[in-house]
């Protein structure tokens, strides 16, 4: 028996054989022409192709696998307008003389790679919707030579990645799992396995050899681990754990409904963090209170120049409109530090997590802050929105938010366009000098939200960025448990509530004591509210 080990992106236990995909290959040769616009003429043509395609995907996604799943692909339809990958594509044809090829094969890549240098882990994964309509493009173009391995029995499928429309044409019954070399936990095929409640795990990495083509394997969703001929032992004891895993489940799924009351009385909220459409999809399947973070800076990434304000108005409805009068909690665009921007020209800075990042943008770019306040505003009057404000630590910042809002509001008064004015705003306490002046703070905002992730990281002096320092990073450090528990005690004097959306509201190890300090709302990943109800109804 052989065992490897990834990263788990759906929970489950299946038994099949593995089946490693093999792609289509390309191979793109680069040559200049003589006519231009018949090329052009080649690539317009196979644009056109290829959204019908994505037309097509998108029906039978919708039919197969549900409306959510389906949106990657009017997504990748949109892409194929996006202006920068058609102007780049129009200057390699038309203006360089590269034949309709290499030109879609050259953008797509160099697109994607840019995508694949961010930090941000969701963003880089967007590098795949990319490479994928580049493909499709290359398909249509008449750039493949060898034909896709179906598995032609009910199997564990194994690659080194695979594209959106690659996992939608292999789900069904004969896909019990996946298994990828590559990818991660914000990738598309990552997505969609949940969205199936197929077991799959990604990054597993080299270990992964086309030898065990074939090869009996049991994936243990659970753990990440994916067992190679597993042995009598094994598969009597991951029998065993199905079967309970099974019996939690129909446990979990039996809490949706309930409410998050403690047997004291003590109601908290139960939210969940989203960071896409996908996310929010999946808060609503797990019986969300609302969302409690939606990490607005999603809009911004992976772009040549910032979203216009409708752009971010038609993002911010269509949220507010699928929670169904749920509670939204937006935070500004929480650019900088790990979240570069080229358009933006941020300066080089030595330590960017101490630098020009967050709400000091917002107030030294005030022209970039009004079009999201606009659209945010705007976006008010189609659910319950609350404005969430990154990086604060003074009031002065605030002072100075509080006259941008009012100017803002004045615009949209004299444009007479509809908006929503009384929307609550609340700050992040992420800094220790946010928490140690919380009692002052509190008197000038609306509601409190802790980020665990920063708060540690700037109390402990140590960059969460840096995976040496891994083992130094501790989020239940008494120095940062007590700037909770003082933000929480200056908020409730002040008569305000106090969430947490950072990763210390899913340790269930502390769940007793956030709520015994007095924390009102604890904001999750999707896959936790469940769980985190059950602990908290267990109090």
């Amino acid at each position: 028996m052989t065992t490897l080990q990834g990263k788990s992106v759906c929970r489950g236990i299946v038994k099949a054989k593995l089946a490693f995909y093999r792609r289509k290959k390309h191979r793109i040769s680069r040559f200049t022409v003589q006519d231009k616009e018949a090329q052009w003429q080649r690539y317009l043509k196979a644009k056109k192709e290829a959204a019908g395609q994505l037309e097509q995907l998108k029906s039978d996604t919708e039919r197969m696998l549900g409306q959510e799943e389906a949106a990657v692909f009017e997504m990748q339809k949109l892409m194929l307008d996006d202006c920068e990958y058609v102007e780049a594509l129009r200057s390699l044809i038309l203006e360089q003389g590269m034949n309709a090829e290499y030109a879609v094969y050259a953008t797509g890549e160099s697109m994607a790679r840019r995508l694949d240098a961010l930090e941000d882990a969701y963003i880089k994964e967007r590098a795949q919707d990319v490479r994928d309509i580049s493909e499709r493009l290359l398909n249509v173009l008449g750039q493949n030579d060898a034909e896709e391995k179906f598995p032609k029995e009910p199997s564990i499928v194994a690659a080194d990645d695979l594209t959106p429309s690659e996992t939608v044409r292999l789900a069904g019954e004969k896909v019990l799992g996946f298994v990828l070399r590559e990818g991660g936990i914000h990738s598309h095929t990552a997505i969609l396995a949940r969205n199936m409640g197929v077991p799959a795990l990604v990054g597993v990495g080299n270990s992964l050899l086309e030898v065990y083509d074939g090869a009996e394997a049991l994936l243990d969703g659970d753990t990440g681990d994916l067992y190679i001929e597993p042995d009598e032992e094994t598969l009597l004891a991951m029998a065993k754990k199905k079967q309970q895993a099974d019996a939690d489940k129909e446990r979990l799924l039996a809490l949706k409904g309930l409410e998050n009351i403690t047997s004291r009385g003590r109601r908290i909220e139960v939210f969940a963090n989203a960071g896409s459409l996908e996310d929010i999809d999946n808060a609503i399947r797990n019986d969300a209170g609302g969302i409690g973070l939606l990490r607005s800076e999603i809009l911004y990434l992976g772009r040549s120049s910032a979203p216009d304000e409708e752009t971010q108005l038609a993002f911010y409805r269509s949220v507010l409109e699928k929670m169904e009068g749920r509670e939204v909690i937006i935070r500004t665009m929480d650019i900088g530090a790990d979240k570069k921007l080229s358009y933006l020209n941020l300066p080089t800075e030595e330590n960017p997590a101490l630098g020009f990042r967050a709400i000091r943008i917002c107030l030294e770019r005030p022209e970039l802050f009004k079009v999201q306040l606009r659209a945010l505003y705007r976006a008010g009057r189609y659910g319950r929105l609350r404005i969430l404000y990154p990086m604060i630590t003074s009031e002065k910042e605030l002072h100075r938010i509080r006259e941008i809002e009012s100017q803002v509001k004045e615009e949209l008064l004299k444009e007479q366009i509809p908006f929503e004015s009384r929307i609550p705003t609340g700050i992040m306490i992420e800094t220790p000098a946010a928490a140690l002046i919380s009692d002052r703070l509190a008197k000038l905002t609306d509601f409190f939200s802790v980020g665990t992730n920063d708060l540690t990281q700037y109390t402990l002096a140590l960059d969460r960025q840096n995976a040496g320092l891994e083992r130094f990073f501790d989020a239940h450090h008494p120095a940062v448990l007590g700037l909770i528990r003082l933000a929480a005690e200056n908020a409730h004097k002040a008569g305000i509530k106090i969430g947490i959306c950072g990763e210390l509201a899913a340790d269930l190890s502390l769940t007793d004591e956030l709520i015994e300090m007095g924390i009102d709302e604890l904001s999750v990943s999707p896959g936790m509210i469940l769980l985190l109800r059950e602990k908290i109804r267990g109090i």
